[in-house]
Parts: structure tokens; C-alpha cells; sequence
């Protein structure tokens, strides 16, 4: 394998995807980042240095993952791929040699902890190509699961990545948006084009960054009541808030609203995370 720059391009990712006998699946989310401008690019706009440690999610064959090491950033790669993640520490040791990358052979949804060998690693920033199909969910886990990541830059499909960012009042503010907001401030890094990956995808990728809140917005129930109340007011996002919490609080409804300053005649869609936990604090 002979990398230009110690980057990983499309002979290269062919190459290996060869040796490991390896056809990337729709299941797991694999398309692979072959550009290496690209990567310079995720890199740079996530902001990475050599202080830094790094939570990577399906690093799969090392493109972004040799972008953050080049930095001197410590990198801690989790991917639930067992050839992929028996292959990560040959690739870095050949392109990036006395790098400090932990592969961690696991399911980015149910990681809770880091093993004891890497305790010495406190992860403070999120930098990933997330698996499309289960991004947001594996991106609330992690930012719920770790605490100490207080900022990121994650990878998305363009419409999830929208829907994320976006704001009350927006039209495609939703559930994703309202949650991810309980964590911090997000904000779009612009689009990525499919046809920097292999397999080319059918959608185009999107890269969104996040700032973690100084101090969390509540406890871990009032967490748990806020969501369900999110859940359920865009479970049925076109009614009036009295009603699609109906299921939640009865009759009721209104009188919670009413308590925590809400118009029971509003929209899900016009609430901050605020306003939410408010209604699970009076509810």
C-alpha cells in the first residue's frame, strides 16, 4: 500500500477492501471517505489538535482516522466491524507510525465505558462518519453516555444533519432537533459530496458541529421526562399541544401547559428544548 502523504485514496481503500475480502453493506452503513482533501477538511473544521482526544465512530478502513492522527490527537476508534477493526492498528502503524489509537471492537449503541487500558483517555471531542441509518440515535447515545465530549463534528446524511441543526419555527425542526438541543448549540459545516465515497451513496452527506452546553439543562429524570414529552408532542406534531400531550397528562393537558407558560393551543414544532423541560417540571 503506498498512501500519497500518509492519506488513504481510492487505490488504496480498493486495495484493502481486497485484502480483507470485504463488500461494504447498506446494513452497517459503510461507504468509505477515499479523498483526502476531504478528510483535511472534516479535520480542520472540526477544530483538532494535539491535545486532544478523539471519539471516533466507524472508522472503517482509517481515511478519517489517520486525518485526525496526523494532528497528534489521540484517537479512541470504535468499530463493530471485526475485520475493519482488526485491520485499523496495521493500517496506522504503516501511515502514521507511533500514532496513539485505542480500537475498541464494539457497538457504538451499546458502549458505556472505555476498557481499563484505556482509562487514561478522557474523550473531549466527537469527530465521525456516522452510519446513516443509525445516526441520530448513535448520537444522542454518545453524547448522553459521555459527558466529557464538549464538542464535535459528526458526518451525516444532508436531510438528518438539517433536521439536527435546525431551530424551532423551522420546517424540519423536529424531535432529533428539540433533543439534540438539550445537549448544546449545533451548527451546520457544509455539505459533502457523494462522490467523495465509496460506494457512492445515493444521498449527500452533510457535516454538523456541536458545543456542549457549560452545565447540563437538568437531572437525568428530568432528561428522560423531557424526551417522552418530545417524543409525544411529535408523535402528532400537526395537533395543537393539548391534545398530543393528552396521552401523557388526560384531562389534564392544558392546566400542565398553562403551568409551565406554555399556549396549550401551540405547535410542537414552535417549542425550544426549554419549553419542554419546563412541561416536565410542572407535569
Amino acid at each position: 500500500m503506498n498512501a500519497t502523504g500518509g492519506y488513504l485514496g481510492p487505490a488504496e481503500i480498493r486495495d484493502l477492501a481486497e485484502l480483507l475480502e470485504l463488500q461494504p453493506t447498506k446494513k452497517l452503513g459503510q461507504n468509505f471517505v477515499v479523498d483526502a482533501n476531504t478528510v483535511r477538511r472534516i479535520v480542520t473544521a472540526a477544530g483538532v489538535t494535539e491535545t486532544d482526544t478523539v471519539l471516533e465512530v466507524g472508522p472503517g478502513l482509517g481515511s478519517l482516522t489517520l486525518g485526525l492522527l496526523a494532528t497528534g490527537a489521540s484517537v479512541i476508534a470504535v468499530e463493530i466491524d471485526r475485520r475493519l477493526a482488526a485491520q485499523l492498528p496495521k493500517t496506522v502503524d504503516l501511515l502514521r507510525p507511533g500514532s496513539d489509537l485505542t480500537v475498541l471492537t464494539e457497538d457504538a449503541m451499546a458502549i458505556t465505558e472505555l476498557p481499563s487500558e484505556a482509562n487514561r483517555l478522557v474523550a473531549n471531542r466527537l469527530v465521525a462518519n456516522l452510519p446513516y441509518n443509525i445516526s441520530v440515535p448513535v448520537l444522542l447515545h454518545l453524547l448522553q453516555t459521555f459527558p466529557s465530549l464538549s464538542s464535535g463534528l459528526v458526518m451525516v446524511q444532508a436531510e438528518v444533519g438539517q433536521r439536527i441543526a435546525a431551530g424551532p419555527g423551522s420546517r424540519v425542526y423536529g424531535g432529533p432537533s428539540a433533543k439534540a438541543a438539550w445537549y448544546g448549540r449545533w451548527r451546520t459545516a457544509g455539505q459533502v459530496s457523494r462522490q467523495v465515497f465509496w460506494p457512492v451513496p445515493n444521498v449527500d452527506s452533510l457535516l454538523i458541529g456541536f458545543e456542549r452546553r457549560a452545565e447540563p439543562m437538568g437531572t437525568e429524570e428530568e432528561r428522560r421526562a423531557t424526551f417522552g414529552i418530545i417524543d409525544a408532542a411529535f408523535g402528532q406534531r400537526r395537533k395543537m399541544l393539548r391534545q398530543s400531550l393528552a396521552g401523557l397528562f388526560g384531562a389534564g393537558a392544558s392546566a400542565t401547559l398553562e403551568r409551565a407558560g406554555i399556549n396549550p393551543t401551540s405547535r410542537a414544532e414552535v417549542l425550544p428544548v426549554e419549553d419542554f423541560l419546563a412541561i416536565a417540571r410542572v407535569g
